[in-house]
């Protein structure tokens, strides 16, 4: 992938060399994402925390229209540099946020900078999409996932099977990942009517050429009927929970 030369300086990242600055700091968690046939790390979500390894909402309720841009591009700079800095040699899944992508080209300057500047590999990099903002075109989302999937990124959409707008983006242009809706999830063992959705996002990824993960497993019996279903890659408490600044160490169920 050829990386477009941006200058990156550390000592502005938490000012925000791209954007405005931010009023608040905050860290990451890292929760594995397992590969159940191999019984090897696929990936690591990074999931924001306070300062001190409090809640997502101590700091996302901060987060507003001013503000969006810089704490997105700001949040991709510290992912990276934590990933450098555990030494992570898995797959890293960043959360972005559409709304603050108003051009995937631009925006991902500082990206590749830090990726440079902490030498991290940016084949190793996930960009996953969630939808907590309310969204004005899918369109948009699916330009900033052709854009990402051009440059050499990975892409993931969350949530899936929770919006009709997710959906229309399988249609438009698919992810490399998707992620099973955690509702799903939560007992399809002994659920028919999910067991009957389920059965059919796997269809679907299989003709579409990509790969589910199902997120969100906390149960044995969850766990023994998605692999039954050949679902390959796992999230969840029953193999790990995030560990703040940490890479935790994974259980994998016999």
């Amino acid at each position: 992938m050829n990386q477009p030369a941006v200058l990156f300086d550390e000592s502005h990242c938490d000012q925000c060399a791209c954007g405005e600055g931010l009023d608040f700091s905050f860290s990451f968690a890292f929760q594995p994402i397992v590969d159940a046939v191999n019984k090897t790390v696929f990936a690591h979500e990074a999931l924001v925390r306070g300062p001190e390894g409090e809640g997502a909402m101590s700091v996302l309720s901060r987060v507003n229209e001013k503000n969006r841009y810089s704490f997105d591009q700001i949040c991709r700079v510290k992912a990276v540099k934590l990933a450098s800095r555990l030494g992570m040699e898995s797959m890293l899944s960043i959360n972005f946020m559409p709304n603050a992508v108003y051009q995937a080209e631009y925006c991902i300057r500082t990206t590749l900078a830090a990726a440079k500047t902490y030498n991290f590999d940016t084949r190793k990099i996930i960009f996953e999409l969630t939808e907590n903002e309310n969204l004005s075109s899918v369109e948009h989302l699916v330009s900033i996932i052709e854009a990402y999937q051009e440059m050499g990124f990975s892409t993931a959409i969350d949530d899936f099977g929770a919006g009709y707008s997710r959906y229309k983006i399988m249609m438009a242009s698919p992810p490399d990942l998707l992620k099973l809706d955690m509702g799903l999830v939560r007992n399809v063992h002994e659920e028919p009517n999910k067991q009957a959705v389920v059965a059919g996002i796997i269809s679907m990824m299989e003709r579409l050429g990509g790969r589910i993960i199902a997120e969100g497993v906390e149960t044995k019996e969850e766990y023994f009927w998605l692999r039954s279903q050949g679902i390959d890659l796992y999230q969840g408490f029953l193999f790990a929970k995030p560990g703040f600044e940490t890479l935790p160490d994974v259980n994998f169920p016999d």
